[in-house]
């Protein structure tokens, strides 16, 4: 069984991508995977400081959220773009999870390598966070991941969405729930090789 993190890169509780990710997990599940969810609001950290880092040491939170990241085969990830790009709770939690700690592998990056992750984003904007997806898959792609070419970009974000948290376009969930499905069943594929 697959074993999937999902969450967003936003904390705000009303955020459009953390109901997109729930979305997705479903989807993961459906097709068999062990899903968990995280809020970043639940891992707070402070902005990645080298200097800070060689005083103090790694984060508590940053330890587990590492931790978290490293036990589980794939990522289902909701990236909201903020100015066209990725936002800096998200870049925060890379940076310092990707921090080697004693006993990692020489140039490794435990939590990242050959792990399967899948991105998707909603925006009130007209191409729904897409800009901010691509700057996302460099920073995977670069640090080793298998950044799956399915992605879904949900415009409009504000009338996108049901009281309920689902899609009110059943097209556009299906898509969305498809995503975590294709996570599940790739990720399974990859363990077995």
């Amino acid at each position: 069984m697959a074993k999937i993190l999902a969450f967003a890169g936003s904390t705000r509780a009303e955020s459009f991508n953390k109901k997109l990710v729930a979305i997705a997990a479903e989807g993961a599940r459906a097709a068999g995977a062990k899903v968990t969810v995280i809020d970043l609001r639940d891992f707070p950290m402070p902005i990645f400081d080298q200097d800070d880092e060689a005083a103090n040491g790694k984060p508590e939170f940053a330890r587990s959220l590492k931790a978290l990241m490293t036990e589980h085969d794939g990522f289902l990830i909701a990236c909201p773009e903020y100015n066209s790009s990725i936002t800096a709770v998200l870049k925060n939690a890379i940076d310092w999870v990707s921090r080697p700690d004693e006993g990692d592998a020489p140039g490794g990056i435990a939590a990242f390598h050959r792990k399967v992750i899948t991105l998707m984003s909603a925006s009130p904007g007209a191409l729904g966070g897409l800009r901010g997806l691509v700057h996302v898959r460099s920073i995977f792609g670069n640090l080793g991941c298998i950044v799956l070419p399915d992605q879904v970009a949900v415009p409009a974000a504000y009338e996108a969405f049901g009281k309920d948290g689902t899609l009110v376009d059943e097209k556009r969930q299906k898509a969305i729930e498809r995503l975590g499905a294709t996570l599940a069943e790739m990720t399974a594929k990859l363990r077995t090789t």
